[in-house]
């Protein structure tokens, strides 16, 4: 069902349509998880490494992904909230098209050059030739999980948070059954791992296909339209090409201190791995409240209602600030039971050292990240795209520089140093810029207002 977010109390329309992706997100982490438990318990320690030396690199892929699909959700929910349906449903079109020939690109490429890939970030010769054949099968179901996101960019944007939800639950479920089955019965080991992912992945992809066809029918109806349009596509990409190398950046980011971290060995590697999909979790979570707000914010740009915007942002970020408390609590009381959860009896305790120190290090300062991620979602959702870039890029910059200069002193305790530092400088530039840009919109309403009086 499509939504308006322009009506309604401010606070309780934004919770109550990011509730349902708050959800979606913890289902997918759960089976992302998933894998690396059920690697690392029922494969070993090197199937974990395995899996976590390639973890960089898909995250690249899934940068494009998320990033076209919030360019996606920003342009269509303008659209809508300025009731253009006709435009919004030619943007629609549009991105479906653009989406599915990147993507079909993208995994090519990215069968051909896993190896290179792999290379690049150092994978150590015992865990080398599993980690190659993950990624082969994650890049070769790329089109799948590319498509899945754009649709899902594309129900969000039309205020429907809940079909997103119900697919992912099945897919989440769908995963881990297969999961199982694939490893622990037929004892296919990483490859399991990995096939797992794609057919469920592959089954979302085509069910959301389906189900956004037959909404399509129902919208916008009565007007014709071209399926594709340039100028739609451009203002898709002024969203989705900064939201990509945003992600992108991080990504690459996160190869150079994958790069790092397997210099220490495949030990180091798994407690890193399972740590780093603890933290993964978390910031998803913040992400996807951030991407709510998104689309909160443009639906309410494009009908000219700033104010609502920043009523929406107090209840947002109250949201989050309460999920970030959650996540940091458990992971500091429980993270020798979560860190557990991926390792097989017998696994070296310098991987278990490892995880704790990630987690302790980093894990008391989610507040920093999610003020940020939310601030980065009103920014996004107003096009404030250079102010958006500026503090992302300060973020992996410096996290990537501060981890190279902390790692020479600490060796791989100073990597996880660079986290809450680069976070801390972000967040109070985000929160700045989104400050400012509220102010100035709401102070340009207030304007016009006053001139029609007078005149």
């Amino acid at each position: 069902m499509n939504k308006d977010l322009t009506v309604g109390n401010p606070g309780k329309t934004l919770v109550m349509f990011t509730l349902p992706q708050f959800i979606s997100v913890i289902f997918q982490q759960m089976y992302n998880i998933a894998d690396s438990i059920i690697a690392g318990k029922f494969a070993g320690e090197n199937a974990l490494a395995a899996v976590g030396a390639s973890y960089p690199i898909t995250m690249i892929f899934m940068a494009v992904a998320i990033g076209c699909q919030i360019g996606c959700s920003v342009a269509i929910s303008k659209r809508f909230g300025s009731g253009d349906f006709a435009r919004a449903k030619i943007c629609i079109s549009t991105a479906l098209i653009s989406g599915f020939a990147l993507s079909a690109v993208m995994t090519v490429l990215g069968v051909m050059f896993s190896p290179q890939m792999m290379r690049l970030v150092n994978t150590p010769a015992n865990i080398f030739a599993d980690g190659d054949l993950y990624l082969k099968i994650y890049t070769g179901g790329f089109v799948f999980l590319f498509m899945y996101n754009v649709t899902t960019g594309i129900f969000n944007s039309l205020g429907d948070s809940k079909t997103p939800l119900w697919l992912l639950i099945s897919s989440s479920v769908g995963n881990i059954v297969l999961d199982a089955i694939f490893v622990i019965v037929f004892h296919w080991s990483v490859s399991g791992v990995a096939w797992a992912t794609f057919i469920a992945q592959g089954i979302a992809c085509v069910c959301s296909l389906i189900i956004l066809g037959k909404r399509m029918r129902e919208f916008a109806k009565d007007d014709k339209i071209k399926f594709f349009n340039v100028s739609a596509l451009k203002e898709i990409l002024a969203v989705a090409i900064p939201s990509v190398l945003q992600q992108s950046f991080i990504s690459v980011g996160n190869m150079f201190i994958q790069y790092w971290v397997n210099g220490y060995g495949s030990s180091v590697i798994a407690g890193y791995s399972a740590a780093i999909k603890l933290n993964t979790c978390a910031v998803t979570v913040f992400t996807t409240l951030g991407n709510g707000v998104s689309s909160f914010t443009a639906q309410n740009m494009g009908a000219n209602k700033p104010l609502r915007v920043k009523s929406g942002l107090k209840s947002g970020m109250v949201f989050a600030l309460i999920t970030a408390a959650l996540f940091s609590t458990v992971f500091l009381e429980f993270n020798d039971f979560f860190l557990s959860l991926f390792m097989k009896e017998g696994s070296s305790e310098l991987a278990y050292e490892t995880g704790r120190a990630f987690m302790k290090t980093v894990a008391p300062f989610y507040f920093v990240v999610c003020s940020k991620l939310i601030c980065d979602g009103i920014l996004r959702g107003s096009g404030k795209m250079g102010f958006f870039m500026a503090a992302t890029f300060t973020d992996l910059i410096l996290r990537v520089v501060l981890a190279f200069v902390f790692s020479r002193f600490w060796r791989q305790n100073g990597i996880w140093s660079a986290w809450p530092v680069s976070w801390f400088i972000a967040a109070v530039m985000s929160v700045v810029f989104c400050t400012v840009c509220l102010n100035k919109f709401c102070d340009g309403i207030n304007d016009k207002k006053a001139k029609s009086q007078n005149g």
